[in-house]
Parts: C-alpha cells; structure tokens; sequence
C-alpha cells in the first residue's frame, strides 16, 4: 500500500501461465475474464475500489487467439467496472502464453485490512462456496461431463469486490482464497501469530460440487484443499457477526462462519468425527513440484 492523500493505494500484479493457471484449450475470452478477476480478488481482499490495470501481454503469432483474448478482455473490464490504463506487449515465439496485469485500487486511509490482525476469540468466516473451481478443473482436464457451474466457477471467477469493501472495516485480517482453503488459512494463522481452528463440517459446498463429488470428509478435504475459488477469507470479533451478515446480505453473497481463532500457532482441523489429520498437500504451493 501507498499514502495517497486522503486514501491508500493498493497495488497487486498477478501472472496467469499458459498450463500452469488456464489450459491450453481455455477459450481466450474465459482466459481473459480470469486475468481481470484474480487480479481484482487481491484488491478484494484488502477492501480496495478497482481504479484501474496494466497488461502485459505475449504475442505468440496468433492473432484469431489474440482477437478473441482482446473482445473478452473489453468485456470483463466492462463488467467488472474496471479500466486499462495502458501496458505492454512483447512478442514470444517459444514456450507458452504468459500473461499479467498490475491492479490498482484506493482504500481508505490506514483502512485496508492485513492478514496479520486475527486476534484469539475471533471467527473465521469465508464468503461463498468452496472446492467449485478445482473441480471444474478436475472436470476439464479429465474431458467429462459436469455441471456447467463448476466449469464457470474455474474459467470465470467473479471477485467480491463489493463485499470486501463492505466488511473490511468490520474484520480483524482478511484475504482471498486462490490457493486453497487450508494453506491459506493457514498463512493468516501464521501472519497473525495464533491458531486457527476449522470446522470442515461448516465449509460451505455449493449444489454442483454436492451433485458431482459428494459432501463426506474426503470430499470437503478436497474442496479444501483447491485453490481459484477467490473467495474471501476473513477473523473478525463476535460483535461483528450481526453487521457481517447485514451487509453481505445487501450484495446478496453469503457468508460461513468456519471455525475459532486461538491462542498458539498453526492450523488445525475438526468435524463431527473428531480431529482431522491435516492432509500432506495444504493447497497449491508455488514452486513445488
């Protein structure tokens, strides 16, 4: 974040790789609503207001592909109410499509919530549902038939910039879900210096995700477990509860409480079985293989 007068400044800059964050076989408007979004997530998650974005963009000698990234950009700007500043281009004949934009956002002034103020005695909340994007993903790498919902949930996220704006005064530390529930989760823990204790049983699973993958211990660890869900995550004190909810229900998302803040360090897990061994695999990590 920057001081800009009255206001914060709240920058962020996302890579989107070609097989590593979208398919190769990902239409170019969905990869391009996708750039826009998990950009405008990071924002979210800090309550900022989207001011504005820079591309960078890789000319790969397509340009049927790079015409229908540009149609579907304009649009995901348009119905994201954001505008291109400007960026660059470079062309790149080898390897696969890399693409970035830098996000700018305002917030008010020393307002923009961290993930390092979770305080013992605090709620973890969650907006949404979790685990649609990683199967849509599973889906469409696997090619077989699934619900349409989990496959927009992973090419078309849609960040809650209205609901982080609306809360962000009300919580203790918040952030967006990108790669997974539980590492991310855990990464507030560990910012915020406690322990987080989940309820896996409270996780929020949509009608889709029930239909196609169950709703039994396995399947709300993998829920948890998947990352593009671009939710937001965040503590906050019980007195909040009723202020959380009333303004979360005049943007109509819903809201999950998921779990306790404690004294201590790290994450841990629970549900109406009992204790839950944490899975080897949190969420994705970057650069592990």
């Amino acid at each position: 974040m920057l001081p800009a007068g009255a206001n914060d400044l709240v920058l962020t800059h996302d890579i989107l790789v070609e097989g590593v964050h979208f398919l190769p076989a990902d239409p170019p408007a969905d990869v391009a609503w996708k750039l826009v979004a998990v950009n405008l997530s990071d924002l979210a998650g800090k309550g900022a207001r989207p001011t504005g974005v820079l591309l960078g963009y890789t000319l790969k000698g397509d340009a049927a592909w790079d015409a229908a990234f540009v149609a579907g950009l304009g649009r995901a700007l348009a119905a994201m109410d954001v505008p291109l500043l400007g960026g660059d281009t470079v062309g790149y004949a080898g390897g696969p499509r890399v693409l970035s934009i830098t996000a700018i956002g305002e917030a008010p002034a020393g307002g923009a919530p961290s993930r390092g103020g979770a305080r013992p005695g605090d709620r973890i909340w969650v907006s949404g549902t979790i685990g649609d994007a990683g199967l849509g993903l599973r889906i469409a790498r696997q090619g077989i038939h699934g619900p349409k919902a989990l496959a927009d949930r992973y090419r078309r996220p849609v960040p809650r910039v209205a609901l982080g704006q609306a809360i962000a005064r009300h919580v203790t530390a918040m952030m967006d879900v990108s790669d997974g529930l539980l590492i991310d989760l855990k990464r507030l823990a560990d910012a915020s210096g406690v322990a987080a204790t989940l309820d896996l049983d409270s996780v929020s699973l949509s009608a889709s995700y029930r239909q196609q993958a169950g709703a039994d211990r396995a399947a709300r660890l993998s829920a948890a477990t998947s990352g593009d869900d671009y939710e937001l995550l965040f503590t906050a004190s019980p007195e909040a509860d009723a202020s959380l909810r009333t303004r979360a229900a005049l943007i109509d998302v819903p809201l999950t409480p998921i779990g306790r803040i404690g004294e201590g360090l790290g994450l841990i897990m629970r549900d109406a079985e009992g204790w839950v061994p944490l899975p080897p695999r949190l969420g994705y990590e970057h650069g592990a293989h």
